[in-house]
Formats: C-alpha cells, structure tokens, sequence
C-alpha cells in the first residue's frame, strides 16, 4: 500500500465526522421567491409577438426592450406603454432568440417563450448575443450562493439546470485561462449541488466550454467523499476537465480535449474521493487519472493510445473502452456493453425547435454511441408536441394526467411533492429528468406506496431524477409487479442515472422496506446511486438505526437484468438481493451501515450469521455473473463488537459467477471477516480480494426465505392501463 493510500485511510475516519456537520434545511429555501411573471404568445403566421404582465411598479409608463438572449450584451428599445400588454410585430426570426424587459420605476421582468417553456432553474446561454464570459460568471455566482453554502448544499432543495446552445461562427464559452482548473488563473466554471450542464447541440463539439471544475468542501478541497449530486453532458471542454466527484454524479457524452493529471489536483498529495461514473465519452489528447479515487466505473469511453495504469485504490471497472489500462487486481476490462441504450437529451434542432433525442438500442457495443459528424442512432421527439414540461409546483395529479395523456414527462429543476406514485403506465413512456430533479414522499403522509410505479411494459426509460422520502413507504421505485413474466428483450426497459435516498434531512421516524425493486425482465440499470444517508442534518449514530428504516437498497426478481455502476450504501439487510436468472452486474460499489448499534442486531440468516452480505444472490438462482464488486467496512456506529461474515454471497453451481471482488476496512472495529462464502481472509489484516468465484468451495448460506415487500403495495385507485 501507498504511503498515499495509507494517509487516505489514515484520514478516513474523520470523514465520517466532517461529512456530518451540516445544519437544517433553513425556511428562506423552502420559500419560493415572489417574482413577477409575463406572458408571451407567439404568432407564427403573422411572425409577431404579444406580451402581457400583472401591474407591477407605482407610476409611469412600461418601458419595453428586447434582446436576443436573457443576458445578451445590448438589448434595443422597442417603446412604451402605459397598458399591460405589447406587440412585437418585427421581432427576431428565431422565436427563442426574442426576450423582453419590461421596466416600470426600477423593477424589471424577463418574459421570453424559453422562460414560459421551461421556468425559472432552467438558464439558458447563447453565444451569439452574450460575451464568453457570461455564462461562467453567472454560474459560478449561483455555486457561491446556493450550489455549496459549505455542507449545507448537501441538504438543498433548490435545483438547477445550465444550457448551452451551440456555438456560432468559430467562438466559443471559453474567455480563456491557464493552469489546472482549480486556479483561479483557469477561469473554471465551478458545478455545485443539485446542478447539471448541458449542450443544446446536436454533437458535444457544438458547445465547447473553457475548464470545469468540481470543488470539495471537506479537508480544505483534499477530500472529495461528499462532492455528490451533479451532472454534466453532451459538451466539449477545450483546457481543463475536473471532475472532482464521488457518488450521484454522472458525466456522459463528452469530447474532453485535456484534463488534470488528476481528477482534482486541488490537495493532490493527499486527495480521496469515493466516484464516480463516466460514459459514453471521448479524450482526445491526455489519458486522466483517477489517482485517489477509491474506485470508478468508465463506460464506452474513447482513450488516447495506451495501456499504463490511471489510478484507482481498489476497483476500477473499464466496460466498452477503446484503450483501457491493462487489466490487473485493481483494473477490471470487459470489452463490450452487452445491451445497451444511452440517456436520452436536450437539444435544438435544425429547424430551430427544442427536441428530446432517445438513443436507440445497441448490442456489443465498443467505444462511443456519436462521431464527429454523427449524433448516433435514435429517435428524435418535438418536445411541445411530445412532452409534458413538469415545474416545480406540479404534482402527482398533472404528472400522471399527462403520462395518461401519452405525453412524455420533462422534469425541470425542482422538487416535487407526491401525495402518490407518478404511474407509468403505457409501452415507450419516458421520465427525464434536468438539473437532479427530485420527486418526494411529501408534505402529507398519504403516499404510503412510492415515487415510481412503472408497470411491466416495453420500452419505458425513466432518467435523471432523485427520489427522496420525508415519509414512510413501501418502495421508492418499482418496476413491474412481483410475478411480472412479459418478454421485453426486443424493447427493454431502461432506468439511469437514478437516486434513492433514505434519512439524511427528515427528523421523524420513516420506514421503507426497499428503495428499488425491479420486478420486470430484460430491465437494463445505467447508474444507480441507492444511499440509506449515513450522515446528514439529524443526529446520526444509534438514533439514526432507529429513525431512518430501510431494509433493501435493490431487490431483483427479474429475470435477465442488467445493471451497469451499482452504488448501493448503509442499508439495514441484504443490500442487493438478487432472486431472477440470468442476472448481471458490472461494478458494485458499498459500504455497510455505519450504525448497527450491536450485532444482535444486525445478523443474518435467522441470526446465525454476523451482518448481512451487501451482493446477495439466493439459492434458487440457478445462473448469474457479475463483475467488479467492492465492499468496504465503515462500521462505527457501533458497540465497538460488530462484523460482517461475507462481503457477498451466491450459491454454487455452474452457472453463477462473481468476479474481481474486493473488500477492506476504512474505519471502525468492525470487519467484514470473508470476502464471500466463509473464504478470501478478513479486513482485520488489511484488503482482500477474490479474482473467481465459480462453483467454488465456498459455504453458500443456510436456506433462507426472503421477506419481500407487499405484493399488493401500489394505490389501487389508480388504474393499471394495459
């Protein structure tokens, strides 16, 4: 081990502690603020524009000026009125490209379609109108103001989404910098919490950006643990790409034309963080550096050649990758994605309309699913005709109208309140969601049943969002029925970049048996991040045991699931529990609870085991292989007496396989005493790994019978459309 490595663990203990000083929601966040809003209607036959707007101001007349973005450099005067409303009969004939300031007495509105479209935490950038520096400027104010706030931005409920439309006559976002992206020299637009970017072109190199850089708080920037929540996509960064992240951070379709040596150099010689996911991109002159990374899943990402070692502590997984680094006890290479379907996006199309692009479905697929001059196979959906565009404020009652409807659901930024499940319930139905949009069991206890209920139907993709629970319930998110038996192998169902979260903010007792059961075959899973909070605004240790209930992060029935960067933390059982054939996983990232108060407490197999397995398979499962799993021990909140048996655990045969698993202790007294079957050694004398286990001489577990969630729990006065 590194002497590196040994100071990362040396320190991790006091994680733990700093990850935990976070304070309440404050009441001003939960308040929306008070802002006048505009209306805007546009006639396309005339090629003209009415404005109208509530009395706003004591005296005067309303001046009017537009320009052609929110932000745009000069804005032209176009008159005033003493009325309430105004026609544009000459405006810019790009209908987007046409935003207003009303002014009346030093108050000023913005109505713009964008604005009436998509809301208030959707921003949107246009290099044509607004100098490079713009967008960063603004950025970076919202990251001081509500993206970190210190701690504090782990608890936020406000949400934000940053859009880029294409760049114009060879300029670009970058103003220009040098150095590493963490210099204030780079000119780096930093990402905060709960905040996303995303390009509206059609390729990542339409929208090229200068340096990106993700700042921890923890340990002065050194310490990454807690950097969650964040997304970026379908962009190009010219200088300096720092992607300085742990869990529920998601980096797709990306051109990527340098990077840091590191993922962060801020704190280089002795920087950790706990990441990541990236996917789907392409580095065109430096290979990255995961150097302090504890573990990292890079899908279908193109590399410089080479094969050289890019950091990573203990489980590396490199799937679909053109020039990965050479396999070895760290580094798993699996050379293709064997079914696959990218996130759908945002974009603006030619005829200068906003669309949803939804990739199509790809076998064996090696390196990314874009070229240069090619955005990739897939259907291309007019986002007013097919979508519903959901804003804070809407609810179960107009989500579910709309998916009744046959709308799509586009989820801006924002946090919204469910009395029931959003019901998914027709062939193709898609969530998207922007700006880690979250959907939460509040602000009444009625929702006993879930976020998500998605019926067992094709081709159904729900993305992007963050499912969260103030109150009690069976699931979080539920896929198909238990007994669910259709075929979906011509048109499977796709779930990715999804966040469950349990405890962390609520301070009454909450009980939730499972955050995701996927109950439906052929279900493909694109990065989860399923999180039982060890740490948050309410005091944590044997009192969060008892407030924060949650048995199972993921419980599989299915048969022929894949899932592709499992994240699964702290849950009080199995973590995953897998009972469907043909199952597979590709990378698996834990760590126990922290909390087990004893181990009378936390034992398994009618009590005759220490702890729970974090990757259960069950023996009735007759095939599975999965690939790249790492359990970590953080048992702390204990009496100081509680271990775990087996990292995981799967029966023999012929059929089932585990590979390249590790586990190792990070801090506590507690250890996880095998790495899977009663074999592999114990933490208790450092890291262990197991390269194969295939019908091996391991002691698979005792007979066990499951206790699985209340087949009947969903809102039966919904109605199941078939």
């Amino acid at each position: 081990m590194s002497k590196k490595i040994t100071t990362v663990f040396t320190a991790f203990t006091f994680v733990l502690m700093l990850c935990s000083f976070v304070t309440s929601y404050s009441s001003d966040e939960k308040k929306q603020e008070n802002k006048i809003e505009g209306k805007i209607a546009y006639n396309k036959k005339k090629h003209s524009i009415m404005l109208s707007w509530p009395a706003f101001g004591a005296s005067g007349n309303y001046v009017i000026t537009r320009g052609g973005s929110r932000l745009a450099s000069d804005f032209v005067s176009l008159g005033s009125t003493s009325k309430l409303t105004f026609t544009d009969h000459k405006p810019n004939s790009d209908k987007y490209e046409n935003h207003y300031k009303i002014t009346r007495n030093g108050i000023s509105i913005i109505v713009s379609l964008e604005r009436q479209i998509f809301g208030t935490h959707m921003y949107f950038y246009d290099r044509k109108y607004e100098e490079a520096e713009t967008a960063r400027k603004e950025i970076n104010s919202q990251f001081s103001s509500i993206g970190l706030a210190g701690s504090n931005g782990e608890w936020t409920t406000k949400r934000q989404a940053y859009y880029f439309k294409s760049n114009v006559n060879g300029q670009t976002y970058d103003s220009g910098g040098s150095g590493s992206a963490s210099s204030a020299a780079a000119n780096s637009i930093e990402l905060g919490f709960y905040a996303h970017i995303g390009g509206l072109g059609k390729l990542p190199a339409d929208v090229k950006l200068g340096s990106i850089f993700t700042r921890p708080h923890l340990s002065g920037g050194a310490n990454a643990t807690c950097t969650f929540w964040r997304s970026i996509e379908n962009v190009a960064v010219m200088r300096d790409f720092a992607w300085t992240v742990s869990q529920s951070t998601s980096a797709r379709r990306m051109l990527i034309e340098s990077s840091s040596k590191y993922i962060s150099d801020v704190g280089s010689n002795n920087f950790w963080g706990s990441g990541g996911f990236i996917a789907d991109s392409h580095y065109t002159s430096s290979r990255p550096n995961w150097a302090g990374q504890q573990q990292w899943y890079t899908r279908n990402t193109v590399f410089p050649s080479g094969s050289g070692a890019m950091g990573g502590s203990y489980n590396m997984v490199w799937q679909g990758c053109i020039n990965p680094p050479e396999a070895d006890e760290t580094n798993a290479s699996i050379p293709t994605s064997p079914i696959l379907r990218e996130k759908p996006f945002l974009f603006i199309d030619s005829d200068g309309e906003y669309k949803v692009f939804v990739p199509a479905w790809q076998k064996d697929r090696i390196g990314t699913s874009w070229s240069s001059t090619d955005m990739g196979k897939g259907q291309v959906q007019d986002l007013l005709s097919n979508w519903y565009v959901a804003k804070e404020g809407d609810t179960d009652i107009e989500i579910n109208a709309a998916l009744k409807a046959g709308k799509n659901i586009f989820f801006t930024p924002g946090h919204y309140a469910l009395n029931a499940p959003i019901q998914v319930n027709r062939k193709d139905a898609i969530l998207l969601g922007a700006g880690i949009a979250s959907v939460t069991l509040e602000p009444t206890e009625k929702n006993t049943w879930g976020c998500i209920y998605a019926d067992d139907m094709d081709g159904i993709i729900i993305a992007g969002l963050l499912m969260d629970s103030f109150n009690s319930t069976t699931y979080q998110v539920r896929v198909g029925k238990q007994g669910a038996d259709a075929d979906h192998s011509a048109n499977p169902i796709l779930l990715t970049d999804l966040t469950c979260r349990v405890g962390g903010v609520q301070s009454k007792n909450i009980q939730i048996h499972a955050s995701m059961e996927i109950n439906s075959n052929n279900v493909v899973g694109d990065h989860f991040w399923l999180w039982r909070a060890d740490h948050g605004s309410q005091a944590g240790g044997n009192a969060r045991w008892l407030r924060d209930r949650c048995k199972n992060g993921l419980i599989v029935t299915g048969d022929d699931v894949t899932l592709y960067a499992l994240f699964a933390e702290h849950y009080q059982e199995y973590e995953v529990l897998w009972l469907g054939e043909r199952g597979r996983t590709y990378f698996f990232q834990n760590e126990p609870p922290y909390d087990a108060p004893n181990q009378a407490s936390w034992s398994s197999q009618g009590g005759k085991v220490e702890g729970y397995a974090a990757f259960k398979v069950a023996n009735t499962v007759k095939e599975h292989h999965s690939i790249g799993l790492g359990s970590y021990a953080v048992l702390t909140g204990t009496d100081g007496n509680v271990n775990k048996r087996n990292g995981f655990e799967i029966p023999n045969g012929p059929g089932l396989k585990l590979e390249k698993m590790c586990i190792t202790r990070f801090a506590g007294t507690g250890n996880i005493l095998n790495v899977i079957n009663g074999i592999g050694g114990s933490t208790a004398t450092g890291v262990k790994r197991v390269a194969l286990y295939h019908n091996a001489s391991g002691t698979p577990a005792y007979e066990e019978k499951f206790d699985l969630p209340d087949p009947e729990s969903y809102p039966k006065y919904i109605v199941m459309v078939k």
